[in-house]
This record gives C-alpha cells, structure tokens and sequence, in this order.
C-alpha cells in the first residue's frame, strides 16, 4: 500500500499509482475513523460528511468511492450532483448543523495526471495539521482499517453549486455589477468555475465571455494555475477582442488571479492587494490581515497606511483558515491568488474573490490599470516573480534547506537586512526587496519567489535564486553514499 502523506493542501498523488480507488476508500475510512473517535459512537447516527469534486479524470468516480465508504461506516453523505466549487462544499459544510466534515476529491493547481482529496473541517475551513496526521496514523495501522459496517449511513446527491452562488449574491452589490455594463472575460482553466460567472450576471447589462470553459481532463495541455505562464492563449484572445477585465480561476475554483482587459498579464499578487483595497476604502471594512512569507510587500504597507493589524504565519492555507477563526480577521490572503474574507468562511474563495473585484470597477472606476497606479503611488513600485524547478522528491527538502546555509551577502547588488526562516528561507534586502526559496508542500518543486522594485533587479533576483537551488542540487550530488555495512 502506498505511504499517503498530507501536505500544505492535502493529499495529492498520481492516478494510478498512489492516487488509487483502494486509496481513497483507505483515506475516507481513515477519516471516518477519526470523526467517530471524537464524536463518539452515540453521537454518529445521523452525522452527516459532505462529499465534492472537481473535473479532473475520474473524479466523480473517487467521490462515488469516498461516499460509499463513509455511508458504509454509519455516515449520511451528502454528494455533489455535479463537478462543483471547493468553496462550495465547503460552505456546504459549514451551514448544515449535522456535518462533521468534508471530503473534496481535487488535486487543485496540480499537473493532470494528478488528483487529491482536500479534507474539511465541521467549520467549512481545512483541517489542522493535527488532524491530517491522525488521518495518517490510522492508514499506518492496518487493524485499524478493518471495522465493520454500520446501519445508518446513506448517500443523497444534492446541487451544492446553486445555493453557493445565491450566497455570494447576497454578499456583494450584485445589482451595480449587472446594470454596470461591465464586459467579463472569464477563463475557467477547464475547472470547476465554468459557469458561475454567467450564472451570477445572468439578466443585466453586463457581459461574460467564457473563456476555456470546455471539460477537458488534460486542461489544455498546461496546469490549471492562474499564472502568467498558464494564461498566454487568454492575454493573445485579449488583445484581439478587448474587455474590461480577465478574470482567471484555478482548477477548483477557490483560486483567482486577473488579467487587463487588453491582454495585460497581471500577477496574484495584484488581485490580493486590489481585494484588500476596494475591502477597506471602498466598503470601509476593518480587521486583522492574515498573509504569508511568499506574499508582496505591498501587503504590511496597505496595513500600514490603513491602520491594519497583520498576522504572517507558514505558507498553506490550513495555517491562515485557523487564524480566521479568531474571529478578527478582514482577509487571510497568500502568493497563489487565495483569497479569504473573514464574514465569509474560513477558507479561500476564488469566485468571491472575482466578484469583490467586479464590484470595485462596476462603482469606483472599471480600469484595472488606473486603480493599479494609484497604489503605486501610495506604495511604490513592486515586480514580483516566480520560478518553479522540478526536482526529486528525495532531495527537495534538502535543497530548499541548503538555502539557509549560506545566505549571500547580496541579493541584487543590495545587502542582506535579514533572514527569514519561517517558512522557507527568506532574504530581505535593505531596500525592501526580497528572494524566498521553499520546497512545495504539494509537488516535487523548489519554488523561488522574490519581489523588486524594478524588472530588471526582479530577474537578477530570480537568476540569483535558481543558482542558489542549482549550487544545492550540485552539491547534494556530491555527498558520498554511506551504506549500512560501512564505517559509522
């Protein structure tokens, strides 16, 4: 059996090799296992366990396969009758009174040979870690796995997707966005948020043109991550039929990033400060911010013109869901375009996220780049980038590691203020810019990230930090094999 392991996001493996409907039905049982230990063997019949899923390959099936285990071990399951948001089944989760948790079968941003199950706690949000590791202690033990079945349980398919988007309805100037005549490019990535767009903006004035909103199991050829590089064909069909905005959304929908309206390629990072923005001026909303070592600069200095406490804590969205439940936070935020807002969930939403957006242009202006310049004026000018290098799942956490090792002196022709080790290695320098290497929670990648105040010093940093992962993998190469029988 395979080792099944839970990373920043889950569970995520390759189909047909770990990613197996034994292992699902082994994860599902694990989960249940723990829902009955803390609830009690009084207190299952009638609990209820949600089950979603996404487009990817099989999917449906996998969740079919989770379902049954659960309804098998005394749970009543309420499955999605439909490829659906992660945000959906969450808020699924967290309004009915009876459900003890979730199970989401989606691998997200992931490659297409991928696929995953993200576990959801009674609060909608993701589990803590502790639970996860419970999860993995109990498919350690194999006697644990053989409990029998129990009356009770049951499956019913219910459309999770329609009271989702009625819900988001409520929660914006829906009214202003439909008679603003606002004309919406939507690109789907072939996931799970084709449609919601249309469905939302459906009999007003404004527009939606869908864009790769086909399901497509190989997603087109790229990973469906709203990052420049997956985003070219949309910036190309832009620039030949201009519109006020690009919204791009990742395979699960629980993601966002922007694009301008002529095809201009905007970063994550531009969606979460904007979000921020139009939150506070513009609604005049307070609260704690929530961010992550990966995240723009730009974030401290919003808080700081705006009076904002922040909160920085490890990258996963595990780690900022449980901050919001402290129950001060405005928006928990990090660099992959997750956006979560406090009166919402306690969970990213990318949907929201995108309409949060269409909100602010609809009654404040509908250009991206004019509101884009005014807080460069505010904050001064930032270029951020990214670098995701493949390397083996046995020595990327090496590399990664080696980082902190020998921090250089410079980065960028600029001296190193300080080195940051929450999570990753993270080099600040005294002008504010930065370079960050981390090894991915859910992939066998080494990500380098870094922010400048310029593109040019921006790609030094990135050439900078791809020769730091490079030098590591050279001289983790080089370390000679000690073997059982050799000298200790």
């Amino acid at each position: 059996m395979a080792k099944v392991r839970f990373g920043t996001d889950g569970w995520r493996a390759v189909m047909a090799e770990d990613f197996t409907f034994d292992n699902v039905e082994r994860v599902a049982a694990a989960t249940a296992r723990i829902w009955k230990d803390d609830l009690g063997v009084a207190s299952v019949e009638g609990s209820t366990a949600v089950v979603g899923y996404d487009r990817r390959f099989q999917s449906d099936s996998f969740a079919r396969c989770a379902a049954a285990t659960l309804a098998r071990l005394g749970f009543r399951v309420v499955l999605t009758d439909c490829p659906t948001p992660t945000p959906a089944v969450s808020l699924a989760v967290a309004r009915n009174a009876r459900a003890v948790g979730g199970l989401m079968i989606t691998a997200s941003h992931n490659p297409p040979e991928f696929n995953g199950i993200k576990l959801k706690a009674a609060n909608g949000g993701p589990v803590p870690t502790e639970f996860s590791n419970r999860v993995e202690q109990v498919l350690a033990c194999r006697e644990a796995m053989d409990e029998a079945p129990v009356d009770g349980g049951g499956i019913t398919e219910r459309d999770l997707r329609t009271p989702y988007l009625k819900r988001l309805g409520r929660r914006v100037d829906l009214a202003l966005i439909r008679r603003s005549g606002l004309r919406v490019a939507h690109d789907a990535m072939h996931g799970v948020g084709a449609g919601c767009y249309e469905a939302l903006l459906h009999g007003g004035r404004s527009r939606v043109t869908a864009l790769r909103a086909e399901h497509d199991p190989l997603f087109g050829g790229v990973n469906p991550e709203p990052i420049p590089t997956n985003c070219v064909s949309t910036a190309a069909w832009l620039r030949a039929n201009p519109h006020d905005i690009g919204l791009v959304s990742d395979g699960d929908a629980d993601r966002l990033s922007l694009m301008g309206g002529r095809g201009e390629i905007l970063t994550t990072h531009d969606a979460i400060v904007l979000v921020l923005n139009h939150l506070v001026r513009h609604r005049g909303e307070r609260g704690r911010v929530v961010t992550t070592p990966n995240t723009t600069a730009r974030i401290p200095k919003l808080c700081a013109l705006f009076g904002l406490p922040m909160t920085e804590v490890p990258i996963g969205f595990k780690h900022l869901g449980a901050e919001m439940l402290k129950g001060d936070t405005l928006v928990a935020v990090e660099e992959s375009g997750s956006i979560g807002v406090g009166w919402h969930l306690p969970e990213r939403d990318g949907i929201l996220a995108g309409l949060l957006i269409l909100e602010m242009l609809a009654g404040h202006g509908r250009s991206l780049a004019v509101h884009l310049r005014r807080l460069e004026k505010e904050l001064g000018p930032h270029h951020y980038g990214r670098s995701d290098l493949r390397v083996s799942e046995q020595v990327r956490m090496e590399l990664a590691n080696a980082a902190a090792a020998r921090p250089p002196a410079k980065i960028g022709g600029v001296r190193v203020a300080k080195v940051e080790t929450l999570d990753g290695v993270k080099y600040v320098g005294v002008d504010g810019s930065w370079l960050m290497v981390r090894a991915s929670g859910t992939e066998p990648i080494v990500r380098v990230y870094a922010e400048a105040t310029s593109a040019g010093r921006l790609e030094k940093l990135l050439r900078l930090g791809r020769t730091l992962v490079g030098t590591a993998a050279m001289n983790q190469k080089r370390v000679p094999c000690r073997c059982a029988t050799g000298p200790n």
